[in-house]
């Protein structure tokens, strides 16, 4: 899917402002909330610190977020017979219903993160530690080998458990521990199933900015959307991934819209699982008027463009995404291509941290006679 933002054609992240290494670990006292917070509300942006989200709701908007925990989902292995063969590293993304994986292989690097490599081929067997064996299948989507069906033989959430480590790639300095992947609103699931890569909008959260949240009459909002392995380098749209959608947080949702609260998704993969769980009329307006949310599971391969638009999303808190990222359609879908610009220009020019382990950005709607601040007041 080509992405086609007009005025971010242009648009060049340096290098230099990929966050490297997690807010805690830039300076002495620094915490997981020490991020910047760019605040879109249409064209006009302003400039905060993570702290100061607490203050920018008002009681009654809902905070959607994603309990998904992230897993240790880089495992090395051998492609080939033995002795020897490839080394390859394996990034688990999907279980799917008949037992499969949907698995990504890469290359090792030597400073400890990977390349992208062809997939397959089919037929060949992927030696894991522990005596593990995956035999791939055929890709995941005709036409793209990056992911691949396959067969594993052995415990995979017991091998991710024993010898994987969490995904990481060639912008970040070194590895992190599962720890620094994990949000504060991850749940186990029962399964032992979970995310490929963390639900990166919810790490600045912390146990006290959750407690203000409350006290200032912010609900807080449970789903969950198990994220696949994402296309780091070619900007493919998401594959299909296993949601749920709790009554509680429908009802909750419902009850915020019906009486002039605004439902704030947190991640992109919160509107995902949302908008896939909605009764109503499609195109009823900017917001779906008469939409409704709904509980739901299973999987959903909704791709949120502006011509499908959202129907029960109001803002979204969100990371800083690549200018050739699929994730813009969804930013342009809630805030409009005029925001986007304005916002990526302005995250560029006053130099926020791009990645994971980034700054985050708040798109709200626009309020008449909003009195925006413009200076940078960035913690």
């Amino acid at each position: 899917m080509s992405v086609v933002v007009d005025g971010l054609e242009g648009l060049r992240v340096p290098e230099e402002l990929s966050a490297r290494v997690p807010a805690e670990q830039r300076g002495p006292g620094r915490g997981r909330d020490d991020v910047r917070l760019l605040v879109s509300r249409g064209e006009a942006v302003s400039h905060h610190a993570f702290r100061e989200l607490p203050a920018l709701l008002r009681a009654g908007d809902v905070l959607v977020v994603n309990t998904s925990p992230t897993l240790a989902a880089a495992v090395d292995g051998r492609l080939g017979p033995e002795p020897g063969g490839e080394p390859v590293v394996v990034h688990f993304s999907t279980r799917g219903d008949d037992g499969r994986w949907a698995v990504e292989l890469r290359s090792p690097e030597p400073s400890g993160s990977t390349r992208p490599r062809a997939g397959g081929p089919a037929g060949a067997v992927v030696r894991l530690p522990g005596g593990g064996r995956l035999a791939l299948a055929g890709p995941l989507t005709p036409g793209s080998g990056r992911l691949w069906w396959a067969r594993a033989y052995g415990d995979v959430p017991g091998l991710l458990g024993r010898y994987g480590r969490p995904i990481r790639y060639g912008y970040t300095e070194r590895d992190q521990p599962l720890s620094a992947y994990q949000t504060v609103f991850a749940r186990p699931s029962p399964d032992g199933g979970g995310s490929a890569e963390m639900p990166s909008a919810g790490r600045p959260f912390t146990a006290g900015l959750v407690a203000e949240l409350a006290a200032r009459g912010v609900w807080i909002a449970p789903l969950s959307l198990h994220t696949g392995v994402a296309s780091a380098e070619a900007h493919e749209p998401p594959y299909p991934e296993r949601f749920e959608v709790p009554a509680a947080t429908a009802a909750l949702v419902n009850a915020a819209r019906a009486t002039g609260g605004r439902v704030i998704a947190v991640g992109t993969t919160v509107v995902r699982a949302l908008e896939s769980a909605v009764a109503g009329p499609v195109g009823a307006g900017p917001v779906g008027a008469g939409a409704s949310a709904r509980a739901g599971r299973g999987w959903t391969d909704l791709v949120v463009t502006p011509a499908r638009g959202v129907r029960v999303v109001d803002g979204l808190l969100t990371g800083l995404h690549e200018p050739e990222a699929s994730h813009l359609l969804m930013l342009e879908a809630v805030a409009g291509r005029a925001a986007l610009r304005s916002a990526y220009a302005a995250a560029v020019r006053d130099r926020y941290l791009w990645h994971e382990f980034g700054d985050v950005h708040l798109l709200l709607p626009e309020e008449k006679g909003h009195r925006t601040r413009c200076g940078s007041n960035s913690g």
